[in-house]
């Protein structure tokens, strides 16, 4: 019978500080919220067939079908954990300092706790983790002994507010 191997977690040194938080925002829609919704898909199919734009028409639904589709799971818990050598989200994503270029946190509570992440590389986003009920404090002093702290960016990312405005996911 043969073994296979099993894979131990790399070790990343001491964890400073490691909290739990959902893989996405989960949000309370009214129907209101429902309608509106429905009324804006119609209206851009509408524009679409009007405008003999297929692909247009195709893309919305596309993106209808992902939207419901992922909007019927529910968010995984995800571990955060701030080491010694970076950072590391559950057990398959890690990023060592010299990868990460800054940090900053937006603290506006009860609507947005967020710890964000920009990379050194320009090509990728910037990585957005929910501090739950973390002390903001307490995890910028952490980060300060490693990174550089983005004291200019003071609010969320575009993507995230206009996420948030609009209840998306």
């Amino acid at each position: 019978m043969e073994e296979q191997a099993k894979e131990q977690p790399e070790d990343h040194g001491k964890i400073l500080a490691s909290w739990d938080f959902p893989e996405f925002r989960e949000y309370q829609r009214s129907k209101t919220w429902y309608i509106t919704a429905l009324v804006i898909l119609a209206g851009l199919l509408i524009f679409g067939f009007t405008s003999n734009n297929y692909l247009f028409v195709v893309l919305i639904m596309i993106f209808v079908v992902i939207y419901i589709m992922r909007s019927r799971r529910k968010p995984a818990r995800l571990t955060f954990s701030i080491t010694e050598d970076g950072i590391a989200i559950g057990t398959e994503m890690f990023y060592e300092w010299k990868q990460l270029k800054s940090f900053w946190i937006v603290y506006e509570p009860p609507e947005v706790k967020n710890l964000y992440f920009d990379f050194k590389t320009g090509l990728r986003p910037s990585l957005t983790i929910l501090l739950g009920d973390q002390n903001p404090l307490t995890v910028r002093k952490i980060l300060l002994e490693y990174l550089k702290e983005d004291t200019e960016k003071e609010n969320e990312t575009f993507t995230d507010s206009i996420s948030r405005l609009l209840k998306l996911q």
